[in-house]
């Protein structure tokens, strides 16, 4: 059994976008049990769900390429924006109910890392709800992608786990590494929330040329160069994987919360993957009633 949980109180941070670079404040507030992660921007409502999936890209540049970040539709079919940091989060502490109150298109990138969102919600802290949640194994095990290549396998364990498996081949200045969490608070808060974004110069020189990443430089932004991280320094030797593991929970998140018992492992996959995995898990799930 599970608790549902909540914020105790009204969580805010602020800052920009990374890929709108807009003023971006988020506040979270509690919600009542079987709420879910509401979203709410300038009176338009919706629920962070992987069937409310945006196709609208945060960025024009991007129509045509791969997800780049997170983002869901509102009632009015408005977007919300690089959601993924904040869910993770949100998944990390055990958190089901909420409201996310958003004035901006995208959530503030902040320093890149799920950190700052653990903090402004440990500022007011969580309470537990009325009513308790059975957790169920995943009843079948589901595989996306290339079995034999990049892919997401979810297999069913009594036991919740994910791993990030990350290898950019030889020559890459990120070296092959692994990241993982078991699944509790206090791994997710001390191991993995921390992992900050990152990118490659080719790809950081690219955004610039689009107008993008203005307001952010590589001591605030890790970019690896030929060498490793330009003027910056790594929490961990396997940062990169680390925050690739916050961004698969955030990004499966979106199949509701809390996740089912099961054994995730991701092999270099991105958003575009993830998403694919929590469309198939949400409709396993829903076969089995347990959304």
């Amino acid at each position: 059994m599970s608790a549902r949980r909540t914020v105790a109180g009204v969580a805010s941070i602020e800052g920009f976008g990374l890929f709108t670079d807009a003023p971006a404040r988020l506040e979270v507030l509690p919600a009542e049990p079987g709420a879910g992660i509401r979203l709410g921007r300038a009176g338009a409502q919706g629920v962070a769900r992987i069937d409310r999936l945006t196709v609208q890209p945060a960025h024009p540049a991007f129509k045509s390429t791969p997800a780049r970040c997170t983002g869901v539709d509102l009632s009015d079919r408005t977007p919300v924006f690089t959601i993924e940091h904040v869910l993770s989060a949100l998944a990390g502490l055990g958190i089901t109910d909420v409201v996310l109150n958003l004035e901006g298109p995208e959530m503030p990138i902040v320093d890149g890392s799920a950190l700052p969102f653990i903090h402004a919600i440990e500022r007011v802290g969580t309470r537990d709800l009325p009513g308790r949640l059975e957790v169920q194994v995943l009843e079948n095990p589901i595989v996306v992608g290339d079995p034999l290549g990049v892919r997401v396998e979810l297999t069913p364990a009594h036991r919740l786990s994910m791993h990030f498996h990350l290898d950019y081949g030889p020559g890459s200045p990120i070296p092959r590494q692994s990241a993982q969490w078991d699944g509790s608070g206090t791994c997710y808060r001390e191991q993995i929330a921390p992992a900050r974004t990152y990118c490659l110069l080719q790809e950081a020189e690219a955004m610039r040329n689009l107008g993008l990443f203005a307001r952010l430089t590589t001591t605030d932004f890790v970019v690896f160069g030929p060498s490793g991280p330009i003027e910056n320094t790594l929490r961990w030797h396997d940062e990169p994987a680390r925050h690739k593991l916050l961004d698969l929970i955030g990004d499966l998140a979106l199949s509701g919360l809390p996740f089912p018992g099961m054994r995730v492992e991701a092999f270099g996959s991105g958003h575009a993957l993830h998403h694919q995995a929590a469309l198939a898990l949400h409709a396993a799930r829903r076969r089995e009633g347990t959304v």
